[in-house]
């Protein structure tokens, strides 16, 4: 079966309605089918979709970004941080250098102990979509051996 590269203008908004990020007047988002670029819940009716479609997509938290998971809340020791750390609440890290690992946000400051969320910030959000497919295309076999999309006219990056 051969992948795709797919192409989409989309504005993603809050169940209130409000607008969290958009690619309206910007290029539009190409991705590589199958290739965990794009949550799965929005992927799985992409596919699905001719260019110049237009639809209105629910993602469920579970097929986002997932719930939140408990355990990855976490109390640290302020002693665990540089000393003289100016840390704020909102202030994002990650305790190692693999790309994989989660970007901690801090959510509480107390004097001896401070409250990190290690989930992501979408985490337990359904999503809206208001989506239009652009470009559908067979993908070349190089961007399937990187694993991503090189752009919509099939421009490499390397």
């Amino acid at each position: 079966m051969s992948r795709r590269v797919i192409g989409f203008h989309y504005t993603l908004t809050d169940k209130a309605g409000t607008v969290i990020d958009s690619s309206v007047g910007d290029e539009p988002l190409v991705f590589l089918e199958n290739s965990h670029q794009i949550i799965p819940g929005l992927e799985k009716v992409l596919v699905l979709l001719s260019v110049g479609d237009k639809r209105k997509i629910e993602v469920k938290a579970a097929d986002a970004y997932g719930e939140i998971n408990p355990e990855m809340i976490i109390k640290v020791k302020r002693t665990q941080f540089p000393p003289g750390a100016n840390l704020q609440i909102g202030d994002q890290f990650q305790v190692n250098e693999d790309a994989h690992s989660p970007v901690f946000t801090v959510t509480e400051l107390g004097a001896d102990e401070i409250s990190v969320d290690g989930n992501h910030p979408m985490a337990g959000k359904d999503l809206f979509f208001d989506v239009e497919l652009t470009t559908v295309r067979n993908a070349t076999e190089e961007e399937i051996a990187h694993g991503h999309a090189h752009g919509a006219h099939g421009h490499g990056h390397h």
